[in-house]
């Protein structure tokens, strides 16, 4: 075990700062279309920028953080991500508010799995599991809070003081140069067998099937929760910017709870179960706000996502840093964000032509169906209990 380990507070505040990229954006997505000039047709490309760059920028900071250690690969990523915060608050037009969100998704891809590797580095075996749900359950108190944040300082100013909030990342970087220790892994091979080692390692079925879920799992965030359901709220129930907030902030309730308890659930419960059970409460939830006649329904059915997200994700980053030997747990967990990262941009993208040809409430509906399919893999497929640790 490492006695130099960073502080569990500048670990959370780092999850909480990855959020905020798509926390702060969503509530306002209205909003900044129409005062931009642009169609609600826009609204997935506006989210899918911030995910995108992770697709490929993820992998490459994974090798960065196993090969020169986890600092190295953190503060530029968190630099990065606050100065384009700044950046995305002053954009003039529709275009280079684009180009600002694409820059800081490129530091926000190392922000969240590189919180989760600092956990699986410096901890192992229940206390590991804890940790990590109580990392997510900062994530999603962050769910709770951003959103209304974000929507009530719309309601008051307007849509650019909530997305200058995410500069807070400056903030972190500062904290990070005292806080964070000055190690390294100590990577003897050459980058050429660190890729092919790594390779071996993203092949495994464990590591497959977790890849797998986390892709389907994040197209229905972003394609449905986050692209969809705001604008559901607004042509359905005419809600405003702060009302969508609150509504957007209402499943972080459970997963909080959820998240914070995870290591008492994974006690009693099996990866497996814990997994299919957190599928099929997403899958309900999604269909049943697609079909929900009242905004009252619609919060119950919020509050059920919110159950089943505070179970699964961290459950699935548990399971992956488990899986990986420490001088490639840093590539397994950007193995891990990429694979999230593709399902949010395919997701996005994909939600505003569907729900342009039919509805957002049948988009809702289809995005439920999907992730039936989810839960149906998480019961088949090769898993395994991440109760120990290499």
């Amino acid at each position: 075990m490492n006695d130099n380990r960073p502080p569990l507070w500048f670990i959370y505040s780092v999850t909480m700062a990855g959020i905020l990229a798509n926390t702060m954006l969503t509530p306002n997505i209205p909003d900044i279309l129409r005062d931009l000039g642009q169609p609600e047709s826009r609204a997935g490309l506006l989210v899918a920028a911030g995910p995108l760059p992770g697709i490929v920028v993820a992998p490459i900071i994974g090798i960065v953080a196993d090969r020169f250690g986890r600092r190295k690969a953190l503060l530029p990523c968190l630099w990065l991500f606050g100065f384009m915060g700044i950046a995305s608050a002053l954009a003039p037009t529709f275009e280079t508010l684009l180009i600002a969100r694409l820059l800081q998704g490129a530091g926000s891809a190392g922000l969240i799995n590189l919180a989760v590797v600092l956990i699986g580095d410096n901890w192992e075996g229940n206390e590991r599991s804890t940790l990590v749900g109580r990392n997510s359950a900062v994530l999603t108190l962050g769910l709770v809070l951003a959103p209304s944040v974000s929507g009530l300082i719309a309601e008051v100013t307007n849509w650019r003081w909530s997305l200058a909030l995410t500069t807070v990342g400056l903030l972190v970087a500062a904290t990070g140069i005292r806080v964070l220790p000055v190690h390294r892994p100590g990577a003897t091979v050459t980058v050429r067998q660190q890729l092919r080692d790594t390779a071996i390692e993203l092949r495994s079925p464990v590591v497959l099937t977790v890849i797998g879920g986390v892709f389907l799992l994040f197209v229905v965030i972003f394609g449905v929760f986050l692209t969809t359901f705001p604008l559901h709220l607004e042509s359905e129930f005419g809600l405003g910017p702060g009302a969508r907030g609150l509504v957007l902030s209402s499943p972080s309730i459970g997963a909080t709870l959820v998240a914070f308890n995870l290591g008492r659930i994974r006690k009693a419960f099996p990866v497996r179960g814990i997994l299919v059970a957190s599928s099929t409460l997403i899958a309900v939830a999604a269909a049943g706000i697609g079909l929900a006649p009242t905004v009252l329904v619609i919060i119950l059915a919020a509050l059920l996502y919110g159950l089943g997200d505070g179970a699964i994700i961290p459950t699935l980053q548990d399971v992956a840093t488990s899986v990986a030997t420490p001088e490639r747990r840093g590539v397994v967990m950007a193995a891990w964000v990429s694979s999230a990262r593709l399902g949010q941009t395919v997701g996005a993208l994909a939600a505003a032509p569907l729900f342009g040809a039919t509805s957002t409430g049948f988009t809702m509906v289809l995005g439920g169906g999907l992730f039936a399919t989810v839960a149906l893999l998480f019961a088949v497929a090769p898993l395994a209990d991440a109760r120990t640790s290499h």
